[in-house]
């Protein structure tokens, strides 16, 4: 039996993914709890009467107080994305703007309520704190993040597009989430050439000195074509020696959050999603159920904004105030969408283009606001009543550019297995897709979240895209 003699020790104590995955929503918990602590304290420090004592937190806090750091949680969603989390910028700009979120949410409701009712001090204290205390765990945990990064050194198995496209999508990383040595490749005539700047080490022969000699700790197999005998026999060996191994398509998806389309075999589709159901009977139910309650919310929320945003549409141009056009729903099925409209009312600028562009001449004034805020998608909850959307899933599309992508991009029409969504896994993490190519990458956002869908992950694209209305994401 093979040692266990390529694992070094500094690879035992190190943080995998879902460790920082755990560690992350922990760490701004405390941060948060320790701001609630000490805000009590100043809270009670200014109580003549009862200080700080069991009756002054019954009878002084009001029970409200006591949710902030949940709701400070929930305003921090965005920042949870690993992506994201290793990059001090990115986190600065998601604690800022969670900062900013809370406060205006406190002072709208501070001062629409009667004087005196509400405390100004105690919430002002608690947000500065859980804003600092965020911060410096935030700085913590970009450093452990960092010393994980450095501690994995990656061998690629294959040098062809696999990857290729693997290394690219590491090289685009700030910080890198690990660090690739080099490459084996049984190939001869690639040995001693690069590939994104890594070196072709050798084959499979010197692949076991390779990895003492380069302390590796993980080999990820990007093979794209048949493996050969003896380097299966290698890598096997390796493996019941203990030595970390991951495929391609698995590391690229824990790393991007997609599916790498260019890559995959042409029955991916039939052994993913036909032989395996992307979503289960029980999912699909309580899915619903969630987007009644949601779409009866909703449609409060619509009958309060509908006359005051129905007004300036009228006002900034001539034509109706809902704009319907056909879109294709789940299954192919054609149905019509409900939006406030946006645009110009013009047969001829309809036809214009296809997809909407940047700063595209036919969004009106008003329609520009309304797109940067997502309120033009609120009448879609009447789709989600109707049973025709989800309020999560991938964008619907018009069946004049399924036709032209479906010839260019793989799979795409394997996107229509579920509902379309009001807002989606896709849309949260790009923006609207003008090109082929961009389209190419919103696909593999939208399959990721076929094949992974989950209640908890449905709530998390939910709340993440309340943050980016706020924060004027869209176009």
């Amino acid at each position: 039996m093979a040692e266990n003699k390529y694992i070094t020790p500094q690879d035992r104590f190190r943080l995998e993914r879902g460790d920082q995955r755990l560690l992350l929503p922990l760490g701004d918990l405390f941060a948060a709890l320790m701001a609630l602590g000490i805000s009590l304290l100043f809270w009670a420090k200014g109580d003549t009467w009862l200080r700080l004592s069991f009756e002054f937190l019954r009878v002084r806090i009001p029970g409200w107080f006591y949710f902030l750091p949940v709701f400070w949680l929930l305003l921090m969603v965005d920042a949870y994305d690993i992506r994201k989390a290793g990059n001090l910028k990115e986190t600065l700009k998601s604690l800022s703007l969670s900062f900013i979120i809370a406060a205006s949410i406190y002072l709208v409701i501070y001062f629409a309520s009667e004087p005196g009712s509400l405390p100004r001090l105690g919430v002002a204290i608690f947000l500065v704190l859980a804003a600092i205390f965020t911060l410096i765990w935030r700085m913590v945990y970009v450093q452990l993040f960092t010393t994980t990064s450095k501690q994995k050194r990656v061998l690629i198995i294959g040098a062809g597009r696999a990857g290729k496209a693997l290394a690219n999508v590491v090289n685009e990383q700030d910080p890198p989430p690990f660090n690739i040595i080099g490459f084996i490749d049984d190939n001869p005539e690639k040995l001693g050439t690069t590939v994104e700047g890594y070196p072709i080490l050798g084959n499979h022969l010197v692949l076991p000195e390779i990895i003492r000699d380069q302390a590796i700790t993980d080999i990820i197999l990007a093979i794209s074509n048949e493996m050969s005998h003896g380097m299966f026999q290698t890598v096997l060996s390796l493996q019941e020696s203990g030595l970390r191994m991951a495929t391609m398509q698995e590391t690229y998806e824990n790393l991007t959050g997609r599916v790498p389309i260019s890559l995959l075999e042409a029955d991916w589709v039939i052994r993913s999603f036909i032989d395996h159901a992307p979503t289960s009977g029980l999912y699909r139910i309580a899915k619903r159920l969630v987007d009644l309650f949601m779409s009866m919310v909703g449609m409060v929320a619509l009958v309060i904004i509908y006359p005051f945003i129905g007004l300036l549409i009228r006002l900034d141009s001539k034509g109706p105030i809902i704009f319907q056009q056909v879109r294709l729903g789940r299954n192919g099925k054609p149905y019509n969408i409900l939006k406030f409209r946006t645009m110009k009312d013009s047969k001829d600028m309809e036809k214009e283009a296809l997809v909407t562009a940047a700063n595209d001449p036919r969004v009106t004034r008003v329609g520009r606001f309304l797109r940067k805020t997502h309120l033009d998608e609120v009448p879609q909850i009447l789709n989600v009543l109707r049973g025709e959307m989800s309020f999560v899933g991938p964008r619907s599309e018009r069946s004049e550019l399924v036709d032209v992508f479906q010839v260019d991009v793989p799979f795409y029409r394997a996107r229509m297995l579920v509902k379309p969504g009001i807002t989606g896994w896709a849309q949260i993490h790009q923006n609207y897709a003008e090109t082929v190519e961009e389209t190419a990458v919103k696909l593999e956002y939208d399959l990721y979240y076929i094949q992974h869908a989950t209640l908890f992950m449905d709530i998390n694209i939910m709340l993440r895209t309340v943050v980016s209305v706020f924060g004027f994401k869209g176009r």
